[in-house]
């Protein structure tokens, strides 16, 4: 704050005091760029104080703000001055509030918290763009690792004569790198689709212990490939609660992988499940490298990562516990982080209301069929994609079926004339032609309006799959294709 007359800086510093704002009384221009260089949030000036010396000292400084800073300047304004020099020196101030006096105590304070709040989201939002920075830089780093070996793998299969285990052995490390690409590309969607609430949860009565069995079914084959212990720990009494079971066993299998990852091989692992009477509580604990306050305070926010090792030999985007909380709350619940410094393991605790008892006992859905996929079938797959096409059609010739390939929407309709195929797998994103409106025009003719429609495409969200829905689809595939969803569609066609 900066007043020509001593005693009104005194009785407005007075009055800041009051209100638990911190305010310094400043003599020159120049002692206000010290107090604003060591991180004071607001101007608070008397306009016969703006002066051109003044401005002539702020003004660098204004000019020299990054891109993300726009500081808050308050001015004490005499009533009915208004003059064309005063709007221009305003102007060039920038981001000024002008408060006219005589200014009531009340508002005067408000102003100030208002300005203070304002200067502090402004840095809130620089830290959110500097979490962003460093998170693609990472993204970059983490989608580059499975593409070099695929790169690498399609290079030696196009130039080297490779005997059938070779080719085996390349064709499986290419598989795995896209399953891991594919799963760091669902993550960012996932993280996407809840951040804006896309995410509908389809709920049902379902026991915790079950949640439980299947997070670490699915976490078991990292646990064991390092070496780690775990100890699981379930209560005797039933610990029913109203959810959706996939969103669930996918926040605590990724408690479980993050445990997994953040802790030296050979470690303890113990995941919990205790019931209280209105709630059931689910703890992961770990003695792996532990976090520092620093980073707890901001462990469940999107681009938060703990301190990892230069070569990221944990792998993965460290968007999942972002997604554990949004997932958690949409439940109804809570969940908690804490650990007792770095080197000294953590501790994640999830807390979800419980359901009354109930008599009936539980008894999980199957929910994958074992039944072997039909053969025989007459396969049409368009794309535009030449090699993608290739590789599904060789794909679909090894599971024993008579395929064409299209790679238009005009071609696509002559071939089905000619050879009336039962199954279509159409590419969305066609040249001349929306796969949607292709699939509508496949329903229309005699030969095809009984057809199994399989949309494949690079888009899999909601108001994606209604829209294939509605043009004629009876499956939504979204790329690259998972072999077992093809094998559980072929399954179904008996």
């Amino acid at each position: 704050m900066h007043t020509p007359t001593g005693k009104d800086g005194m009785l407005i510093a007075k009055l800041m005091e009051h209100a638990d704002i911190e305010c310094q009384v400043c003599r020159s221009a120049g002692e206000m760029i010290e107090q604003l260089e060591q991180g004071a949030g607001c101007i608070l000036i008397a306009e016969d104080a703006v002066t051109m010396d003044f401005m002539k000292t702020v003004t660098p400084f204004l000019k020299g703000q990054p891109t993300w800073s726009d500081l808050p300047i308050l001015v004490l304004s005499k009533r009915g001055l208004d003059s064309s020099e005063m709007r221009n020196i305003y102007i060039e101030l920038g981001n000024v509030t002008l408060l006219e006096r005589p200014v009531q105590k009340v508002t005067l304070v408000m102003a100030v918290k208002s300005a203070l709040r304002g200067r502090g989201r402004q840095y809130e939002m620089r830290e959110i763009d500097r979490r962003k920075d460093e998170f693609l830089a990472m993204l970059a780093h983490e989608l580059r690792n499975p593409l070099a070996p695929i790169g690498a793998a399609s290079d030696l299969l196009r130039v080297a004569h490779l005997d059938p285990a070779r080719i085996q052995q390349t064709s499986e490390i290419i598989a795995r790198q896209v399953k891991h690409m594919t799963s760091l590309i669902d993550d960012l969607l996932d993280a996407s689709r809840v951040s804006r609430g896309l995410v509908k949860l389809v709920r049902s009565q379902i026991d915790a212990r079950q949640l439980v069995s299947s997070a670490v079914e699915q976490a078991r084959p990292l646990i064991d490939a390092h070496r780690h212990r775990l100890t699981v720990q379930t209560s005797p009494e039933a610990a029913m609660i109203h959810g959706d079971p996939k969103r669930l066993i996918q926040v605590i299998s990724n408690l479980l992988n993050n445990a997994t990852k953040y802790s030296p091989d050979g470690s303890n692992i113990m995941l919990s499940l205790d019931v209280e009477l209105e709630r059931i509580i689910i703890r992961v604990v770990d003695d792996g490298i532990g976090m520092a306050q620093a980073t707890i305070d901001h462990v469940f926010e999107m681009f938060t990562q703990a301190e990892r090792t230069s070569d990221r030999s944990q792998g993965g985007l460290g968007i999942g516990l972002a997604l554990v909380k949004s997932l958690v709350e949409q439940h109804d619940g809570t969940v908690t982080a804490s650990s007792s410094g770095v080197g000294k393991g953590s501790q994640f605790t999830i807390y979800l209301p419980r359901l009354p008892v109930q008599q009936e006992q539980y008894l999980p859905k199957k929910l994958v069929s074992a039944d072997a996929p039909v053969t025989g079938l007459r396969m049409l797959v368009v794309d535009d994609n030449v090699d993608a096409a290739h590789m599904l059609s060789l794909l679909l010739d090894a599971m024993g079926h008579e395929t064409t390939v299209e790679h238009t929407a005009k071609e696509a309709l002559e071939s089905a004339r000619k050879k009336k195929p039962e199954v279509c797998l159409l590419d969305i994103g066609l040249p001349d032609l929306d796969g949607n409106e292709l699939a509508k025009q496949l329903r229309a003719l005699p030969e095809t309006a009984g057809s199994i429609l399989v949309a494949i495409t690079g888009y899999g969200q909601e108001q994606d799959k209604i829209r294939t829905a509605q043009s004629g689809f009876d499956h939504h595939l979204v790329k690259p294709v998972n072999i077992e969803d093809l094998f559980r569609i072929m399954s179904g066609l008996r």
